[in-house]
């Protein structure tokens, strides 16, 4: 998908390098994901001749959100605390990631504090 993300619409001979060099995948490995792809509607493609050209139908905010709701819930059962917890814990969390992270709280506390 972040090939896609990245620019679209794109061929499948315009694909296939790009999976090849980001994650080792052959033509046809690549083939086959990109039409799972289509099948499951995260994908679309114009036909133009013979050649298909594809484009994301989901954006990647969506995806993402949908993405870390699924981790969250596979892993740490939806808990958040148990997710900072463990993070905290492994001490690799940076001054700026901390400062970042307060910074995201206060603004989900204002937002909350509107509805």
């Amino acid at each position: 998908m972040d090939c896609l993300w990245e620019e679209s619409p794109r061929t499948l001979m315009q694909i296939v390098p790009l999976l090849k060099e980001k994650i080792g995948w052959s033509k046809s490995t690549s083939a086959t994901m990109v039409r799972r792809m289509a099948e499951k509607d995260l994908i679309g493609y114009e036909e133009r001749g013979k050649t298909k050209y594809f484009y994301p139908k989901v954006d990647k905010e969506d995806v993402v959100v949908q993405e870390t709701r699924d981790f969250l819930q596979r892993i740490y059962d939806g808990s958040i605390g148990m997710m900072m917890s463990a993070l905290v814990k492994q001490n690799d969390l940076s001054r700026e990631d901390i400062h970042e992270l307060q910074e995201i709280l206060r603004m989900a506390e204002q937002e909350s504090e509107e509805k």
